[in-house]
């Protein structure tokens, strides 16, 4: 076989691998054997090999690249991948429901023109595969006063990113914080589900959920028990572990599984319908179960019928999303600072059993703060083995009766932290014993305080073993300086050495120190200290978050930082002005303030800064245009919500205020925009429509 010939095989063979790809892994039809697929596969290795300049990117054969080395590199996403709000009943539905509905008419009344240009009635045939509940009505309106949703699945996995150019898939990353997320690429690859090229040369953005099914997650486990490895706890756990492997033939062997829902570039759908049908026939795997309802009553059904049925399903689930469908109320809608307007999560119910406390212990956090723990005879509850539960603090111990040798109710709160529900006092044998809280640390044995007016009780020792373990474990998470290779147990041994007291110690560690340490040799040593000193230069974001302020948690530490320009304002400031921060309260206000009084604190800011810790701020993604300029967005915009451009502002240097004053820079107004744009008139601020503001962009 010559080139020619050899070129036309190998375009024949790519053409036919990918189609019975998508037939097994997407549409559950499969044609051959899979001994036939192997044989066609190795003939085209086979071809590739020989000719190495005729591989293409989209061929089967690179689904599984090579190992990336040291750590993954950090992706920007085009738009903030926000969170949806939850619903935990079908009244908390049915408010979302009337929420939007109000918020809708009293826009629509302001804006029903523009609103008319968008309104669609478009109907599917009925042989349609996707969604065989959409015919008979049309998708924007059913009737007068009703709309129409889509119901999906919420897949309990790994939210991921796909970003195509060219129709060629050129990054795929993990949500990550909704701004910044990991680039995951290379283990993508090996998802059979997801295509490497579209039936479409777009450039486009989709969004879906990568899992693990039942079947697979058991398989994997029972080859783990054969070879006495850990067993995984649940199939999410085990899809994300998967999804950050270094290793991509790691995730190739195990089967990694998608379902889409959500696209942005390319095309310009008009609804939920329409995205679900084209991500269809671009060749992505979207959920079957999928339905439209004509009104909020079929979601309800919607939402029951998977509430009871979840186990029949071949993959976790762990609640329901319902959408509005028409994308023009979308818009009208817009999104908060948190969440989109048009969409809810309802959470089904967590697993409930009985089971048997065996013993109370209590457990010290890194604020110090001592939490009851149920220690429980193992149960099984949702897909994993249960054996310890918090029972919060001691009122709660108190208001539930909880005691040593009770029968009680455990659950998964939000299907992640066992709790214990309540007890079956008609199990209550006599021997059961009521618990006290300690009145001295289980850990350093210093005296436990309850402060006045919180429920929680502490160790009045700030330098308590494990207060201080538990904030170096804080200090080197994912979400702060994300120190890889620093585990709870190293970081033991080093605070036990005398090697580090506080986390600027880290920085000061040299190979010698850690070479003697019980695991470690020369190279494992050497590759720490590479570790902790790469991840000196640190954004001003996370290392907020690092510091680990009560109340502070990574959206916060965003938020302020998003605020202020540097670390000696945040410092200086009073407590008022951290309230002028969208979601800080008074509490976190006063929090932020009094960590910044500490000398103790202050001292180890410090130190961090002496030791060569770098705070970078966030640079504009494009030019410097916004950097140090002030915006204020005013009514409805047509293209984005008033949060969607205020978020695009701030990640291209800018800031977003929510008030009109001499030392605003711009005001960009959209339909409806009351008073703010005559009082840029009158202190003679700038304005810009929405066109001019998105050229700036």
């Amino acid at each position: 076989m010559n080139k020619a010939e050899a070129k036309t095989e190998i375009e024949r063979l790519r053409r036919e691998l990918n189609r019975h790809n998508r037939l097994y892994y997407v549409l559950d039809k499969p044609e051959i054997s899979d001994a036939e697929y192997d044989r066609l596969y190795r003939k085209l290795v086979g071809l590739e090999t020989q000719y190495p300049d005729l591989v293409a990117s989209d061929s089967p054969t690179q689904r599984v690249g090579d190992k990336v080395s040291g750590e993954f590199k950090k992706v920007r996403h085009s738009r903030p991948r926000m969170s949806l709000d939850d619903a935990f009943s079908l009244q908390e539905v049915e408010d979302f429901e009337q929420r939007a509905k109000k918020l809708y008419n009293s826009t629509h009344r302001s804006a029903s023109s523009w609103l008319a240009q968008d309104r669609i009635n478009t109907s599917y045939d009925s042989g349609d595969a996707l969604l065989p509940r959409m015919t008979g009505h049309h998708q924007g309106k059913s009737e007068e006063g009703l709309w129409d949703y889509v119901c999906e699945l919420k897949i309990d996995g790994l939210q991921i990113v796909l970003t195509y150019r060219d129709g060629l898939l050129a990054t795929a990353a993990t949500r990550g914080d909704g701004v910044t997320g990991e680039d995951v690429t290379h283990t993508i690859k090996t998802v059979r589900d997801i295509p490497l090229k579209l039936s479409k040369l777009l450039d486009m953005v989709v969004s879906g959920e990568i899992y693990i099914s039942k079947r697979d997650f058991a398989k994997i486990n029972s080859e783990q028990q054969k070879t006495s490895g850990q067993l995984y706890a649940n199939p999410r756990n085990l899809a994300a572990g998967t999804v950050r492997q270094l290793d991509p033939k790691v995730a190739s062997g195990r089967r990694l599984k998608s379902f889409v829902y959500d696209l942005e570039g390319g095309v310009s759908p008009k609804t939920q319908v329409e995205i679900l049908k084209e991500l269809t026939d671009l060749g992505f795997s979207v959920n079957p179960k999928n339905q439209l309802c004509r009104d909020l009553s079929e979601a309800e059904k919607f939402i029951r019928k998977w509430a009871e049925g979840r186990d029949e399903l071949p993959y976790e689930i762990d609640g329901v999303v319902v959408k509005v469908n028409d994308l023009a109320t979308r818009r009208m809608l817009g999104v908060t600072a948190k969440a989109p307007r048009w969409a809810i999560a309802y959470k089904f119910p967590a697993e409930q059993k009985p089971t048997k406390i065996l013993d109370i212990v209590v457990q010290v956090g890194r604020q110090g703060t001592l939490t009851p723990v149920a220690v429980l005879e193992p149960v099984k509850l949702a897909g994993s083995t249960v054996s310890r539960a918090t029972l919060h603090n001691e009122d709660e111990i108190k208001r539930k009766d909880v005691r040593i040798g009770d029968t009680v109710i455990v659950r998964k709160a939000g299907d992640v932290i066992p709790e214990v529900v309540s007890v079956i006092k008609s199990k209550r044998p006599n021997s059961a014993k009521p618990f006290r809280m300690p009145d001295k640390c289980p850990i350093c044995g210093d005296k436990v305080v309850r402060v006045e007016g919180e429920v929680a009780h502490k160790c009045a020792n700030k330098n308590c073993f494990v207060v201080q373990l538990r904030k170096l474990e804080h200090f080197v998470s994912r979400d702060a300086f994300d120190i890889d290779g620093l585990g709870t147990k190293i970081l033991e041994q080093l605070y036990k050495e005398g090697l580090v007291r506080d986390p600027a110690d880290l920085f000061t560690l040299e190979e010698g120190d850690i070479e003697p340490l019980e695991r470690f040799a020369e190279k494992s040593a050497s590759n720490l200290i590479q570790s902790i000193q790469s991840s000196k230069t640190i954004s001003f974001n996370r290392f907020i978050y690092a510091l680990g302020i009560l109340h502070v948690g990574a959206q916060t530490a965003r938020d302020l930082t998003n605020t202020f320009s540097d670390l000696d304002e945040i410092i200086h400031i009073f407590p008022s002005s951290f309230q002028e921060v969208d979601g800080i309260g008074e509490k976190v206000a006063n929090s932020i303030f009094e960590f910044f009084q500490d000398e103790h604190n202050l001292a180890l800011v410090e130190k961090l800064l002496a030791v060569g810790v770098v705070i970078k701020r966030a640079t504009a993604l494009t030019s410097h245009k916004l950097a140090g300029k002030t915006f204020v967005v005013t009514g409805t915009l047509d293209s984005m919500s008033r949060e969607e451009a205020e978020a695009k502002i701030r990640m291209l240097g800018g800031k977003a205020s929510s008030s009109v004053s001499i030392k605003t820079d711009f005001v960009v107004v959209g339909i409806n925009p009351g008073s703010k744009s005559d009082q840029a008139k009158k202190l003679g601020v700038k304005i810009l429509d929405e066109k001019s503001f998105i050229k700036l962009l």
